[in-house]
């Protein structure tokens, strides 16, 4: 079965993507994590920038995209840019987590936090609730998610409106006061 996030990991997570988004000025949807990587300071390097007699060393590591400091404090993302915006932008999300929640290493507990940072960060179930979305097909088209990450954020949605989403947290309506414009 796996290691799964305790409810007040995953409260924890919320805070700190929320509290990014007001740090660094994040406020649209669909929420965009080249600005946000952009505005921490992050470098973000596409596959394709690599000599192609080192990409196979990127594909090495991952077919997706991933993080690397390179000196104290000094960020980069390498990512894939053949796959697709949605993808691409879920991706950038998920390296920005493992920068934020300082992961040193890889572990099956660490992929699960990334995993659900990038989920939150981009799809917030407050702001599907805002803008009135009712599938995943508006989701994907909303907040450009890909097909996949908007049925992920759907039935999380869903999740979220079962457990009480609409008695807002802190942390929510914090969210709803950055992105007051949308809707």
């Amino acid at each position: 079965m796996g290691i799964s996030l305790s409810s007040a990991r995953c409260e924890e997570i919320k805070k700190i993507v929320v509290d990014l988004f007001a740090q660094y000025g994040v406020s649209c949807v669909p929420v965009n994590s080249f600005e946000l990587a952009t505005k921490m300071g992050v470098k973000i390097v596409p596959y394709s920038a690599i000599s192609e007699g080192k990409r196979w060393l990127l594909f090495k590591k991952s077919e997706d995209g991933f993080c690397l400091e390179k000196n104290r404090g000094e960020w980069f993302i390498y990512y894939n840019d053949r796959k697709d915006y949605g993808r691409i932008n879920n991706t950038i999300f998920h390296e920005i987590g493992h920068i934020v929640l300082d992961h040193s290493e890889d572990s099956e507990l660490a992929e699960k936090e990334v995993k659900f940072f990038a989920k939150y960060a981009l799809v917030p179930p407050v702001l599907v609730h805002k803008l009135g979305l009712h599938d995943p097909e508006d989701i994907a088209a909303r907040f450009e998610a890909s097909h996949e990450a908007a049925r992920y954020a759907y039935s999380y949605y869903q999740k979220w409106l079962q457990y009480g989403g609409t008695e807002y947290t802190s942390y929510e309506i914090k969210l709803l006061k950055l992105f007051r414009e949308v809707a």
